[in-house]
């Protein structure tokens, strides 16, 4: 970082409107610049509130200076250059991290799980203070800033200058989230190699959970199919379809996925046209069931019941357990004679003192189903590995389970 004092910051008050002129449902936030009032459309993927007060930021800002500001609630627009913006923003989570945590008690996991999540949130918050502007085309108007167009128009649709609408939006969006909107496009443009698709490739659109961990596609590929001569599968929740195809490439005749996002629609539907199974898998929206019976009925829901404090985290995190208990209570009305359903679920939540085995036992119970077999898979993926995440015991001991359910009495 330059080594110049900084001057004194100009520090505003901004005005949250929700009726901007050129986006009425979105969000405005406000600052003074050069003695001028500014505004611009707020983005944020999270829904976070803009900030109420801003400073202008640029390459003398120092990184001890941008922390306290940070910390007090003030975010910092940069008008310097990109490359320095990135370097200070590290050096802001050098210091989030340096800071001493509170310690969890050894027997309590639950209470490690329950502080980690709130030195995320508070991380997430500190670090979301760092603002960028982009221009009505989605370019980063600053010094040596990347290319970043496709990626946010993956995230946020079509520019408006794009769209041929006249004009365009100006917009503030913090840099990291800019910074995971480009991780995302990299992650959607190489794709993901699932070995149970013969090493072809999954690409996730932003928002939509990545099969990074393939142990519970593994699974899927190799539990045996039930028997049935119409060939139908229910893939509650599908996301990026990577079950769907995998269960379409196993044989079965047609596949329904549904969701209720339609991102996860759009990528579904991607993937099966790359995968050549889109004569096969239908992605539909739904709030889990389609209409109608099926002798197989999959799901791969949020496996922890907390709330996700992202759009992407309710692919991992399931708020009292909803799509869980929707998913059981519904079974057995959307099963065939003789159909079974296949519920893939990581024993994390169990480990870290959420749920009990015997919660889950009860919620099967309750359904009328009870259990054919289970299949389990230990974890491969690097958080296994780490010993210096907070969660380090739970992960390293994790199993995941596709349980084989059928109705009581089948």
């Amino acid at each position: 970082m330059n080594a110049h004092r900084p001057p004194a910051p100009r520090t505003t008050t901004a005005a949250v409107s929700t009726v901007p002129p050129d986006a009425p449902s979105a969000p405005v936030l406000t600052w003074e610049e050069a003695g001028e009032p500014r505004s611009a459309q707020w983005r944020s993927e999270n829904g976070a509130l803009p900030p109420r007060r801003v400073t202008i930021a640029d390459d003398r800002m120092k990184a001890d200076a941008a922390y306290k500001l940070a910390c007090e609630g003030t975010a910092l627009l940069w008008r310097g250059d990109f490359h320095n913006a990135r370097q200070l923003l590290t050096a802001l989570a050098r210091r989030i991290d340096r800071r001493p945590r509170k310690p969890a008690p050894a027997d309590d996991p639950a209470r490690a799980f329950h502080l980690h999540r709130a030195a995320q949130s508070q991380r997430a918050r500190i670090l979301g203070m760092l603002l960028v502007p982009l221009d009505a085309e989605y370019g980063v108007p600053l010094h040596r800033a990347p290319d970043v167009r496709a990626a946010c128009a993956q995230a946020y649709g079509p520019a408006p200058a794009a769209s041929g609408a006249a004009g365009g939006t100006r917009s503030v969006v913090s840099l990291r989230e800019l910074l995971g909107l480009v991780g995302a496009y990299e992650w959607h443009r190489k794709g993901v190699e699932i070995p149970a698709l013969g090493g072809d490739r999954i690409h996730p659109d932003y928002g939509v959970f990545s099969p990074q961990r393939g142990e519970y596609v593994d699974l899927v590929a190799r539990a045996p199919l039930p028997a049935d001569p119409t060939g139908l599968a229910f893939d509650i929740g599908t996301g990026s379809g990577v079950l769907a195809a995998v269960l379409a490439r196993r044989g079965v005749q047609r596949v329904l996925g549904t969701d209720q996002d339609p991102r996860a629609l759009a990528c579904a539907r991607r993937n099966a046209e790359r995968l050549g199974v889109a004569d096969r898998v239908e992605a539909v929206a739904a709030d889990l069931f389609p209409a109608g019976r099926a002798p197989l009925v999959v799901c791969n829901p949020p496996w922890l019941p907390a709330k996700p404090t992202s759009a992407v985290e309710y692919a991992v995190y399931d708020p009292n357990s909803r799509m869980l208990r929707g998913f059981l209570a519904g079974l057995t009305d959307h099963l065939t004679p003789g159909g079974e359903g296949w519920l893939i679920l990581s024993d994390l939540a169990e480990r870290l003192g959420l749920r009990t085995r015997a919660d889950l036992l009860v919620l099967f119970e309750a359904a009328g189903l009870t259990v054919r077999d289970r299949l389990d898979i230990a974890p491969r993926h690097p958080k296994a590995r780490d010993a210096t995440d907070p969660l380090h015991a739970a992960r390293a001991a994790e199993v995941t389970s596709l349980w084989r359910l059928v109705p009581a009495g089948s």
